[in-house]
């Protein structure tokens, strides 16, 4: 059964923040509670940092303390929880013990499922909320707000972990990667240097086709064409270099890879990455060949120095290193 949650973009919380909250009514003064009797947090005589919570903080968790000792599962607790949450929205038991309501009372998940929606508009990098939100989804086993609720949260957020996450266990478990390489390259199209979006492309090839000879000349050439649009971007850059991993010629061999290098020389090309990448490409070269060390260790070394003095100095002690190890490897 398709989820009756909306979808629509996550609200303005300054239109929220104009309506009056209804006034609040303390616990110990509501006579639906007058048979319980509140637990105080015990911190001990001496407590090493004491917290200043608010009274109505503590009046709320001393009642939550009291219910989850009597183990009660009602709809009074229900709604304490509710309040506890607003209160500390980060609190794992508090989830915890709601799920243990949810599940005996039998409640409406489609309606809790709209509850930690508001939860994520408020707190979108809650663990707490997000790991409720899947327990939720496999309850229900309907994950069909997932991709779009995440999406919503990534174009507010794009590198929101735990967004990311979620999105990446709905699809794995619920195999929805039909369009999901659609939507990276969407993402890379508004921002090419989003480091996500490439993960999250790595991500859906290795769980969908493998890399797979043809897979790989696709990923090469998608890369490819990104680096010369844009070659300062650590992004690609990597993103090359994971694909190469999974590729029989490594770093040197492939044509794609071979024709990139020679467009960056070709352009005088001095971006820190490509310089980087040429570097590996020679270590590669020297392990593989020892009659080619005595030529690219030279090379390499003047690569370096390049690094450490002109295009990134800022790592001048890491190529500064790195050129020191190739000598002790490759110089005998």
């Amino acid at each position: 059964m398709a989820s009756e949650e909306p979808v629509e973009p996550l609200s303005d919380s300054s239109d929220e923040s104009s309506q009056q909250e209804p006034t609040w009514i303390y616990y110990r003064d509501r006579p639906e509670w007058k048979d319980v009797v509140p637990v105080e947090l015990n911190e001990g005589p001496f407590p090493v940092v004491a917290i200043a919570y608010s009274d109505r903080f503590k009046d709320t968790f001393n009642y939550f303390r009291s219910i989850v000792l009597k183990n009660e599962i009602s709809e009074r607790a229900f709604d304490l929880t509710s309040d506890a949450l607003e209160l500390n929205p980060a609190n794992y038991t508090v989830w915890q013990y709601r799920r243990t309501i949810l599940k005996g009372l039998e409640k409406n998940i489609q309606k809790e499922l709209t509850f930690v929606r508001r939860i994520i508009e408020e707190h979108p990098k809650n663990y707490q909320v997000w790991h409720h939100r899947r327990v939720l989804v496999e309850w229900s086993a309907d994950p069909s707000s997932e991709l779009r609720l995440t999406e919503i949260v990534l174009a507010q957020d794009a590198k929101n972990y735990h967004a990311w996450q979620h999105r990446q266990w709905v699809l794995d478990t619920f195999k929805l990667f039909g369009s999901e390489l659609e939507f990276v390259e969407r993402l890379l199209e508004d921002d090419i240097r989003n480091n996500s979006a490439w993960n999250q492309r790595y991500f859906v090839v290795k769980q969908t086709s493998g890399f797979t000879e043809e897979i790989i000349n696709r990923e090469l050439s998608f890369t490819v064409n990104s680096i010369k649009k844009l070659c300062n971007n650590e992004s690609a850059w990597n993103y090359l270099r994971g694909i190469l991993a999974q590729c029989s010629t490594g770093l040197n061999g492939h044509p794609v890879v071979e024709e990139l290098c020679q467009f960056l020389d070709d352009n005088q090309n001095e971006a820190p990455y490509y310089y980087a990448f040429l570097v590996d490409r020679m270590e590669e070269m020297m392990q593989s060949d020892a009659s080619k060390r005595q030529v690219l260790l030279p090379k390499a070394d003047e690569v370096l120095q390049l690094l450490a003095t002109k295009t990134d100095p800022i790592r001048r002690e890491y190529w500064l290193f790195l050129s020191r190890y190739l000598n002790s490897q490759f110089a005998n």
